[in-house]
């Protein structure tokens, strides 16, 4: 594999169906695939206000956790393919859990369909500030001592920050033990309350916690520092050259959705992802709005994504628990 490697990973409202008597001024329900407090939850309750002004509809957001954000990606991939059920994602419920559900009858890949990406975002690395650690380099040379007993948490296997951890093991050569949860938010407070090591976080929900003491940011995992976290290295800075991990949330609608409904929905979530309202919420939270792409380009863009995970899935051997 690559040393540069790109995590293309992947939170909360709801939506509505096409302009027919089927299914117009019905709410849309925008499902975020996690328990709420975790990054993805966080940013999608940011859009969705937004996303709701542009189309004229109510949005509900809907927190549906478990399996690393499969459960609630399925319960979207089976809606209705009318536009009333969108699915608020992180790219590991579509790129990474389909390699782990083998026996699952739902293949994500092809049962959602892109409607835009709204963010890219790399990660903090945080620990138990009770670990005798301050930089990168102190912590791998704790975690290589003899008992160490280091163990990361992630909101389950295959999701963003399991496979953080992941990457980051085999680049710093710490054995850790990996210690799964039902969202981000719930294998933070493990790890402020001194349960669990370290967890590899998107950006909203472990900068407050970093910048009050209740975890210490030990490294970012992008080329740039966090402008909320202005003295805390790139893990390159900090002694790891060349690995970068990055993160992206996105919408999707169930497949089958009609084309014309696709880009109404399209045209009004790229309208509010560039509203300066929701930038200025990203970059409060450590988020960037992601680049605008044609649909075409993000469903080959996920394409290629699927395949590399694909072969990383296989050669690390992971299962779905």
């Amino acid at each position: 594999m690559r040393r540069r490697h790109l995590l293309p990973l992947l939170a909360a409202p709801a939506l509505m169906t096409r302009a027919s008597a089927q299914g117009q001024g019905r709410p849309i329900t925008l499902v975020v695939p996690y328990a709420a407090g975790g990054g993805t939850d966080i940013v999608g309750r940011e859009l969705a206000p937004i996303l709701m002004e542009q189309l004229g509809q109510n949005i509900i957001v809907e927190n549906r956790g478990g399996a690393a954000g499969h459960v609630g990606a399925t319960s979207v991939a089976r809606a209705r393919p009318d536009g009333t059920t969108l699915l608020f994602a992180v790219s590991t419920n579509i790129v990474v859990n389909p390699h782990l559900q083998r026996n699952d009858r739902v293949n994500l890949s092809t049962a959602l369909t892109p409607v835009t990406k709204a963010s890219s975002y790399q990660y903090v690395l945080v620990i138990d500030p009770k670990v005798p650690a301050n930089t990168l380099q102190e912590l791998i040379a704790a975690g290589k001592k003899p008992g160490a007993g280091f163990t990361f948490s992630s909101g389950g296997v295959g999701s963003n920050n399991h496979l953080a951890g992941i990457l980051f093991s085999e680049a710093s050569g710490v054995e850790m033990e990996h210690i799964s949860y039902r969202g981000t938010a719930p294998a933070l407070q493990d790890v402020v309350a001194g349960r669990v090591t370290m967890n590899f976080s998107s950006p909203p929900p472990a900068v407050p916690l970093a910048k009050d003491g209740r975890l210490r940011a030990i490294a970012v995992t992008g080329d740039h520092r966090l402008p909320s976290l202005p003295d805390v290295p790139t893990l390159s800075e900090a002694g790891l050259p060349g690995i970068v991990i990055l993160g992206w949330h996105g919408i999707f609608a169930p497949a089958g959705t009609p084309e014309a409904e696709l880009s109404r929905l399209e045209a009004a979530a790229n309208k509010a992802i560039r509203d300066p309202r929701f930038a200025r919420s990203l970059e409060r939270d450590g988020l960037e709005v992601a680049a605008e792409q044609p649909r075409a380009e993000f469903a080959k863009a996920i394409r290629d994504e699927y395949e590399f995970w694909g072969r990383k899935v296989r050669e690390l051997d992971l299962k779905a628990e």
